[in-house]
């Protein structure tokens, strides 16, 4: 067994919620390192998409060179089976050049495909779906998710009944298996490690956290976030593509098409990235894998963490 793993290369992750700090801190290590970013926000991907997105700016767009930011267009699709197979090939490119790469992004999904691949569940049955969401359409989320727990209740208890297109799916693989995705889940990772890892969260207070966030709304709009939107709705994006139904850009739509005023749609924003946020701690917090660490704080512990995990030789 011992060498088993030496071939598996290094990877650093950067994560954590939104507005933590997450870039800053990733180009302050990528200086330090010689390394190059690799993007894991799910938004970011899109062209187009950059106010509302808090995509890095152009300045630190050329300070550092940054992958898998603007690779597909605001009516593409771009999923965590394409972000782990793009970032793979990042990281092969970033490394054949002698440099190393960091991952830095919110999306927890996007780093967990990248980290363990994503569980290879069966083929859905489209008259089972169906047969669900009238289900769900009838008895509500809640009864969805309570009907979940009941068959995986380890699954469900990190689910929101909002989160209605999971809650479906689980209850379908389990339907047509016989057993919880959750397990499925658990026996995917354990077989499967495809990089020497070290995650790094980034810890903030709470209400600091929040602060942040709602400063982050208000200069998104000083800084041109309607004109953005409308240049989008004007090139023919519509209201109904996923990227322009995410926080920020929905409401900004609404304002826009005069549904709801401007007031509104600030509170809306900085209220529903509040709830993102806790969201991804949620995600995040699940995973005994991942360092917490305050920043800027604690930015020489963390520098010394990255530089003693690369210096050493896995068994």
């Amino acid at each position: 067994m011992a060498g088993k793993n030496t071939n598996i290369p290094k990877l650093l992750i950067i994560c954590g919620p939104t507005a933590s700090g997450k870039s800053e801190l990733a180009l302050k290590l990528s200086h330090e390192l010689d390394a190059e970013i690799v993007n894991a926000d799910s938004m970011q991907v899109y062209r187009g998409l950059d106010i509302g997105t808090a995509k890095p700016s152009r300045e630190q767009l050329a300070e550092v060179p940054h992958h898998l930011v603007d690779v597909v267009e605001p009516d593409g699709t771009f999923s965590a089976a394409d972000f782990a197979m793009a970032a793979d090939a990042a990281i092969r490119e970033i490394s054949s050049r002698g440099k190393r790469a960091i991952v830095v992004g919110g999306t927890g999904l996007y780093i967990r495909a990248l980290l363990k691949g994503l569980v290879d569940s069966p083929a859905g049955s489209a008259e089972m779906r169906a047969a669900l969401q009238n289900e769900a359409d009838r008895s509500g989320n809640a009864a969805m998710l309570e009907k979940l727990r009941l068959v995986d209740p380890e699954l469900a208890a990190g689910l929101h009944p909002n989160n209605l297109v999971r809650i479906i799916r689980a209850l379908e693989v389990h339907q047509l298996t016989g057993v919880p995705l959750s397990r499925q889940q658990q026996e995917h990772a354990f077989s499967t490690q495809r990089y020497h890892s070290l995650q790094i969260g980034i810890s903030v207070e709470r209400a600091e956290l929040y602060e942040r966030i709602e400063r982050r709304v208000e200069l998104m709009f000083a800084g041109g976030l309607l004109d953005e939107v409308r240049g989008l709705l004007s090139a023919g994006f519509g209201r109904e593509l996923k990227a322009l139904r995410s926080i920020g850009y929905k409401e900004a739509v609404a304002h826009i098409l005069g549904e709801i005023p401007l007031e509104e749609a600030v509170r809306l924003i900085k209220r529903d990235t509040r709830h993102y946020a806790k969201r991804q701690l949620t995600w995040f917090k699940a995973d005994p894998n991942i360092l917490w660490f305050e920043y800027p704080e604690k930015f020489d512990t963390i520098l010394q963490h990255v530089i003693e995990f690369h210096e050493r030789r896995e068994a």
